[in-house]
């Protein structure tokens, strides 16, 4: 029996801590398709940007707040007037108000007495309420704050109207079972919606997410394609689908992510290895001839997740792995019609080349085929002697 779906939203924060990634800038004609895009998927919140930056970047996060999307559009501040003055010109309809109340934090970048940093923050939360604003208030560096002290914090921000308070790996230290250790004991603890920002530092910011969300944490801090400072933050593709997968949660239209994914990597030039859960090159791909064998005959024996669950298809690669069985379902797809002596013999020779790193596309295939029947035409292309290596093995 399944469980009871998850109750979690997702924010979106690529064009914020996105943009933050070394190198990464987004002209204002990119940031509004990729506002739309992850509007298409059925993104709750976008955090659009800090407006307090520039004036080039509030006017930015305004076109974005006035394009009628129905995600709520955030902007990042911290506890200054100002800040929020910015935002409120920026016409956000919320805003990620923190402080970073850690010991370290104080010590070295506030340089005050925690009370006193918490009480300016709540007096900028009261002027943020009082305007209107929806109010996320934030822990910076929480993973390094004592969970009594954030419980007192959020406690605070709660009675002053706080619609959610949030818990920040910011340096990404923690482990999935330190954060579920945490989060079993803040979220009873904390009278509203907890939302879970994590880094990818250890590598574990999609697994601390997940994790976090299963727990009770509400609202989910993403980043396309895992962008971010450093090592980035979780992956906003890789929360989607283990929400789908393992929390129940059907109502994001995964199909548009794929294209949402390819896009950003064409503006910010990082393109994903070919490995890369969900949308890597690879994702969907087999070569293993006894994985394409049971494949055939039902996909989930050798997949997790569907690939029509993103709006795409396996593929099978053709290599020192492939089996005849494999081979023939390639054959068949290209109408190509061999007898099964024939088959072995091209079977051979695609191991015997694929030992020498040679990639076997199509073209290649077609030279194979060529040498081991003895003809010159195949389907009406003819075969040259020195087709060489080119391109990828992918069918």
């Amino acid at each position: 029996m399944r469980m009871k779906p998850w109750n979690v939203e997702i924010c979106d924060v690529t064009l914020r801590d996105g943009e933050q990634t070394p190198g990464v800038s987004f002209t204002p004609e990119e940031k509004i398709d990729i506002a739309t895009r992850l509007d298409a998927v059925g993104v709750e919140v976008i955090e659009a940007g800090f407006p307090i930056v520039s004036v080039h970047e509030k006017d930015m996060i305004r076109n974005i707040s006035r394009l009628g999307l129905d995600a709520k559009i955030c902007g990042l501040t911290r506890a200054c007037r100002e800040d929020v003055d910015a935002a409120l010109d920026a016409e956000v309809d919320m805003i990620g108000l923190f402080i970073a109340p850690s010991d370290m934090h104080l010590k070295y970048k506030h340089k005050k007495p925690r009370e006193v940093v918490v009480a300016n923050a709540l007096e900028q939360l009261d002027y943020a309420v009082d305007h209107g604003l929806i109010v996320r208030f934030g822990a910076e560096d929480a993973s390094r704050t004592s969970n009594d002290v954030l419980v007192d914090i959020y406690t605070r921000a709660g009675e002053h109207k706080a619609s959610y308070v949030t818990y920040a790996d910011t340096t990404g230290c923690l482990t999935p079972l330190e954060v579920a250790d945490i989060m079993k004991d803040i979220i009873p603890r904390t009278p509203v919606p907890v939302a879970i920002h994590a880094h990818n530092d250890l590598g574990c910011a999609t697994a601390n997410t997940i994790i976090a969300a299963e727990l009770g944490a509400f609202q989910l801090h993403t980043t396309i394609n895992g962008l971010g400072e450093r090592a980035g933050n979780a992956r906003l593709e890789e929360v989607l689908v283990s929400l789908a997968l393992k929390g129940g949660i059907t109502r994001y239209d995964l199909r548009e992510i794929p294209a949402l994914s390819e896009h950003v990597q064409e503006y910010t030039g990082i393109h994903m290895p070919i490995t890369k859960p969900v949308v890597g090159a690879n994702a969907f791909a087999h070569e293993s001839g006894i994985h394409i064998a049971a494949i055939l005959e039902n996909p989930e024996t050798y997949e997790f997740i569907p690939p029509e669950l993103l709006g795409l298809e396996r593929r099978f690669i053709l290599g020192k792995h492939t089996g005849k069985r494999a081979l023939i379902h390639i054959l068949n797809t290209f109408g190509y019609h061999i007898s099964d002596e024939q088959v072995i013999q091209v079977l051979e020779m695609i191991k015997e080349r694929s030992e020498d790193k040679c990639i076997i596309n199509q073209q290649i295939l077609k030279e194979i085929i060529c040498r081991v029947t003895g003809e010159d035409v195949i389907n009406g292309n003819i075969i040259g002697e020195n087709s060489g290596c080119p391109g990828r093995n992918v069918y």
